[in-house]
């Protein structure tokens, strides 16, 4: 299957949002809700569609047919500790049938050089623990693992 990469267009919210319950496409922690996993990141996506989030860059993945097969959703904003103009990824996500064919790294590589150019230096993303298979991607990609979140569920 060929793809190519392209900015995102408000046009493209929908089958965006289609996509989005594979980030919950692993063994969720106890006491997590898949909705938990891109809720915040689709009230993003909106803002970002109706021109009310302009630190948001988003691209897809999309075959010859321009059904799109991937996307990949950062936002511009300070790194943690420094400061420095750093970005977050904050969604990439691949349909399942697209799995494999290098869609993912591809639109990686694109998020990294589209904030590179917007003056970022640094670009963090969260991944869940039990997510082996992403955090292999990532670190293959050159992500390092810098911080641990710990979280215990008060009843």
């Amino acid at each position: 299957m060929s793809h190519q990469i392209r900015p995102a267009t408000p046009a493209d919210l929908d089958p965006i949002l289609d996509l989005f319950p594979r980030l919950a496409a692993f063994d969720l922690p106890q006491n997590r809700s898949a909705e938990d996993l891109w809720r915040g990141d689709a009230d993003l996506l909106r803002l970002w569609s109706i021109g009310q989030e302009s630190q948001c860059l988003v691209y897809v993945a999309v075959n010859t047919e321009q059904t799109i097969l991937g996307i990949a959703m950062a936002q511009l904003r300070e790194e943690l500790l420094s400061h420095a103009p750093s970005a977050h990824l904050e969604v990439i996500v691949v349909r399942d049938d697209a799995e494999g064919q290098g869609i993912g790294k591809a639109l990686i590589q694109t998020i990294e050089h589209a904030v590179r150019e917007q003056g970022a230096l640094s670009i963090t993303l969260h991944v869940f623990v039990t997510n082996t298979r992403a955090r292999a991607v990532y670190e293959r990609l050159g992500y390092n693992g810098e911080l641990i979140r710990y979280i215990k569920h008060l009843s």
